[in-house]
């Protein structure tokens, strides 16, 4: 059976959908093909307890969605509804406890437990923060032009960034090169002293990335946390009702409503091209679908080395895939519990911890261990971990009086993504959950059910070659021009017609949705320039009547 569409979308994961909505909005007959029986990719929530628990799997908190994109595609109207995260909270296993509330004074007060001078210091490096994500945030929701390109069109938009940048002082210029090259340690360790800041402030830098606090352009990963935005603040967090499953329910609600047909159980067996011009995929059920356009969201390792045959790409483009880092050591753990844990040092039921990040980071340096071990290729035996439990604010998730818990942990070595390692992986939870109840006696007895998903899960489940939540390293090698291959950082790959907006590009890492939005923009611009390009051809050619007279 041979189906026909102006456009397949390989993938419906967050930016599969958005690229879905915006193409379908601009009137093209629209078609995404998921391979999994749910959209969603990645900001998915699941039912791994039964009917009336629902879980965020992996993705567990929306920052960078930009609110232009939530109302081009009237996402409230389609359920989307976001719960501000409250504000860091950070038990020490010691006693004691670091909070950072939103209010300046109370931040200070709670910061000079630790250190009178790093509570004088916050501020400076809030403004120092403030100050690059001016300059560089920005940049996250462009189209970068191909450095390097000699072509008119490339070296206009090349020029066109430098107009961009030309507010940059040389303070300013030093600032940004050494955030960019330099590690999370190397920025804290400038402005703070205690190890219960320095530890806290560090998990920004590492989470989800195969590189510790001390490994180069981590700081730059904790800036593109920073530069979030969720109601018009910047570096705000928040948990979406419904999940992040919620997220992607309402961006594929809005897809259909202007005219896209999603299909689920629909995986994309090959990426079909005919003289350097795609045409169309073929499903693996045998089902063909011809378009004369194709955006893939996949992973680009599944994208260019597994639906497209490598033979059929330039070398250096293959080369470029092949060396994409893609490495992880996340261990995302999922429970259920029968109440809220209650903090040997913060005993009060305050909404504003429940609602906020319980961090588990004793200081820098028990993180970077916990790194090293997993380098030398075990697990970390004091693992830190990332906590929000969503129900407090979201009632739809767990029944009266119960929750459920996200744990976003690391790390463990990054060759679990070749295998299951499952014993491995539930000691390893159990040393999670251990930590946790050193600070919250009577825990352990709380938890009714447990998930582990460890980075082969990811990578076989849910399309995240080697476990990583990016679809790439937040490396400066990997970034902006260079996402994900020298020259296609523009959302165009090597054969006509065919594009790409998963999260290895420009503008992913997160649920960003940029992407999606972006290749839309691409593709209507080429769109334009084709047919531009054909009324100038058609205005030019020799009147033939003129002629044979």
């Amino acid at each position: 059976m041979t189906g026909q569409a102006d456009v397949v979308v390989v993938g419906g994961g967050h930016n599969g959908l958005v690229a879905a909505a915006y193409l379908a909005r601009a009137g093209l007959r629209t078609v995404v093909c998921e391979r999994r029986g749910v959209t969603g990719g990645a900001a998915v929530s699941e039912h791994p307890f039964g009917p009336d628990y629902t879980v965020t799997s992996l993705s567990y908190v929306v920052s960078l969605l930009p609110p232009d994109l939530v109302r081009d595609l009237r996402l409230e109207q389609h359920g989307y509804h976001v719960y501000p995260q409250g504000p860091y909270f950070a038990p020490r296993a010691a006693g004691g406890y670091l909070r950072l509330p939103d209010d300046p004074a109370q931040r200070h007060a709670e910061i000079a437990k630790f250190s009178a001078a790093d509570a004088d210091a916050y501020p400076r490096y809030e403004q120092h923060l403030s100050a690059i994500g001016k300059i560089l945030g920005p940049l996250l929701h462009q189209i970068p032009p191909r450095l390097g390109s000699r072509r008119p069109q490339e070296l206009l938009r090349q020029a066109r960034l430098l107009t961009q940048l030309r507010g940059i002082d040389e303070r300013g210029a030093v600032d940004v090169t050494r955030l960019l090259t330099g590690s999370i340690a190397d920025l804290i360790e400038g402005y703070f002293e205690s190890d219960a800041l320095l530890g806290l402030l560090s998990v920004s830098g590492v989470i989800g990335t195969w590189a510790g606090p001390r490994s180069a352009g981590t700081a730059y990963v904790m800036l593109h946390h920073h530069i979030g935005e969720t109601e018009g603040q910047s570096g705000a967090w928040g948990f979406p009702r419904g999940g992040m499953g919620g997220v992607s329910a309402a961006l594929a609600r809005a897809a259909r409503m202007f005219g896209a047909q999603i299909r689920t159980d629909a995986e994309v067996a090959q990426i079909r091209t005919r003289d350097g011009q795609v045409s169309g995929v073929t499903l693996a059920s045998g089902e063909s679908i011809d378009a004369p356009l194709v955006v893939t969201t996949a992973h680009p390792q599944i994208s260019f080395l597994k639906l497209l045959d490598p033979a059929d790409l330039p070398a250096d483009f293959v080369a470029d895939i092949r060396g994409w880092r893609s490495r992880s050591g996340t261990v995302k753990i999922n429970l259920a519990l029968d109440r809220l844990p209650v903090f040997t040092s913060y005993p009060d039921p305050d909404p504003a911890v429940y609602g906020g990040t319980i961090v588990l980071a004793e200081s820098l340096d028990d993180i970077e261990n916990a790194y090293q071990q997993a380098v030398s290729g075990h697990p970390a035996t004091l693992p830190f971990a990332d906590i929000c439990i969503p129900s407090v604010f979201d009632d739809s998730l767990a029944p009266a009086g119960k929750h459920v818990m996200s744990l976003f942990t690391q790390w463990v070595p990054h060759t679990y993504a070749d295998a299951p390692h499952e014993a491995e992986l539930d000691a390893y939870a159990d040393r999670v959950l251990a930590r946790l109840e050193t600070v919250a006696p009577g825990f352990a007895s709380s938890v009714l059910h447990r998930q582990v998903i460890g980075p082969h899960q990811m990578q076989e489940e849910y399309g995240l070659v080697g476990g990583n939540i990016f679809h790439g390293e937040l490396s400066l090698g990997q970034m902006f021009h260079a996402r994900p291959a020298a020259g296609y950082a523009d959302l165009r790959t090597p054969v006509r017609g065919l594009y790409q907006a998963g999260s290895a590009t420009h503008g992913g890492g997160g649920v960003t949705g940029i992407p999606g939005r972006n290749v839309v923009r691409q593709v209507l611009a080429d769109r334009r320039a084709e047919r531009w390009r054909k009324r100038i051809s058609r205005t030019s050619r020799p009147d033939k009547a003129a002629i044979e007279s």
